[in-house]
């Protein structure tokens, strides 16, 4: 029995082949049909005549299909040879035994089975060369395209580079996460995108997916993580932010407009530019989690790591999370910071370039129960910044309030409402005006019409956002996201 299993393939792996295995209902007679033909050209001349309902085999074959299971209808109709030679291997090529009449069915299709036989071998084949060059059994792929149509009103005033126009932007993203014990991650992402000027007039302005133009395909981050006992984790890389390595997420808001309110407010505290990162956390069984991470801009070039002339950023995070809340408090201090337009989330007066900062985010967070009711899900931030300099703001602060209600109209739509108040200079040493009352909000709805396509209308808009009063706006745009 082992050479005609050898001969016929095993039935499972037969009933992958197209056209020729039978699937789990009726064959193909048109692949068949033409198979049957192109195979009178290589050779086999032998009777290639109908197997009529009359005939014994046909009868056979229809004894076969019902008494070994093979879940194969066979109608009263005549068959090729081939499709004869199909159903017989679906049905017996995983049988250890024969009857007699199998046996002679076997002898009667022997030169078709010959055939499907070496066609397998040549799939067999070509899957290995395929199996080949795939990724690893160690690595998992997914990504995104994510099209962003928008408009902004007052955009000129923030800036005036950029268009009020409405625009068509896009982002595609692959991640690539590898795994070599079971317990540690590689994490590679990359990233590109076009024409998303119009969101990117920080802070007002600054979407969620924004980032990337002029389609320039970057590796965007890349970093390993991998466990130090049961509950500590430490992770490295040459291109990571320091809220990948918190010991504890501060937020349950879900941004889908304005990159400001994550993690409760971008704040002081998150969103150190990406550049390389150490960190260590350790999160506890009673709740209890905390986390120390370095980011040093500049460290993956020839001024290196952590030297004097680096944007370096220390974070030290401590935080209780319980079933349905959370409290935490990070304290950051910063070397060089904000060098150009950092932070991104502040009002221009609120920024010192070049100097040294303290300061601190504190975060609490509260949901439901249940979702699918009018309740929703709290995230509330408060941060607050102090600069080391002789002039201008020695001090800033800021604030972000978020709501999500998830569920309320059909599984996984979620409704948003954020509001708050962007890094704002106070404390003036210089004399000069501190009137600016900065205020950035932003609403939408996300639903999926299925499990891969989400689609987000919003709307967002500021008050005196960005660098003096009546630096007003308001936007419109439509995110469509598509997973795979």
């Amino acid at each position: 029995m082992k050479l005609f299993q050898q001969l016929l393939v095993a039935g499972a792996a037969a009933s992958m082949i197209a056209p020729f295995a039978a699937q789990a209902t009726d064959v193909n007679l048109e692949d068949m049909n033409s198979y049957s033909n192109s195979s009178k050209s290589a050779g086999f001349t032998n009777n290639y005549l109908n197997v009529q309902p009359g005939d014994w085999a046909h009868q056979s074959i229809k004894d076969l299909a019902k008494s070994r299971g093979c879940d194969i209808n066979v109608s009263d109709k005549a068959l090729t040879r081939f499709e004869a030679a199909s159903i017989v291997n679906s049905c017996l090529g995983d049988v250890a035994e024969v009857t007699n009449v199998e046996r002679s069915l076997i002898d009667e299709f022997s030169s078709e089975l010959a055939l499907l036989r070496g066609r397998i071998d040549g799939i067999e084949a070509r899957m290995n060369e395929f199996e080949a060059g795939t990724f690893s059994d160690t690595t998992t792929l997914d990504g995104k395209a994510v099209f962003l149509l928008s408009a902004v009103d007052g955009n000129s005033e923030l800036s005036s580079s950029v268009s009020e126009a409405a625009t068509l932007g896009y982002v595609y993203q692959m991640n690539l996460n590898t795994s070599f014990t079971g317990d540690d991650n590689l994490y590679v992402r990359i990233k590109t995108g076009d024409g998303t000027d119009n969101l990117k007039t920080k802070p007002a302005t600054y979407h969620n997916e924004a980032g990337y133009t002029d389609s320039v395909v970057d590796v965007d981050k890349i970093w390993y993580t991998f466990p130090i006992g049961d509950k500590v984790t430490a992770t490295i890389g040459p291109k990571i932010e320091n809220y990948y390595m918190l010991a504890a997420t501060p937020s349950v808001y879900k941004p889908k407009v304005l990159k400001a309110f994550r993690f409760g407010g971008h704040g002081i505290a998150f969103g150190a530019s990406t550049s390389v990162g150490v960190g260590l956390k350790y999160v506890g069984d009673n709740g209890f989690a905390t986390s120390a991470t370095i980011n040093s801009k500049g460290g993956n070039n020839t001024t290196g790591f952590l030297t004097d002339g680096d944007m370096n950023k220390l974070n030290l995070q401590g935080a209780y999370t319980g079933d349905n809340y959370h409290v935490s408090a990070t304290y950051t201090t910063q070397q060089n910071g904000f060098t150009s337009g950092y932070p991104y989330f502040s009002t221009k007066a609120a920024k010192q370039s070049g100097v040294d900062t303290d300061g601190w985010a504190l975060r609490a967070w509260w949901r439901p129960d249940e979702e699918g009711t009018a309740v929703p899900s709290v995230s509330v931030g408060y941060d607050t910044v102090s600069y080391t300099t002789s002039d201008g703001f020695r001090d800033g602060e800021g604030y972000s309030i978020g709501l999500n209600w998830n569920d309320m109209f059909q599984a996984d739509d979620t409704i948003g409402l954020a509001f708050g108040q962007p890094i704002k200079g106070s404390n003036h040493t210089d004399g000069s005006t501190t009137d600016i009352d900065p205020f950035i909000w932003e609403a939408y709805y996300s639903f999926k019409p299925n499990d891969s396509i989400e689609i987000t209308p919003g709307i967002f808009g500021g008050t005196d956002a960005y660098a003096d009063a009546n630096d007003d706006v308001f936007g419109a745009v439509l995110t469509t996201t598509f997973r795979f």
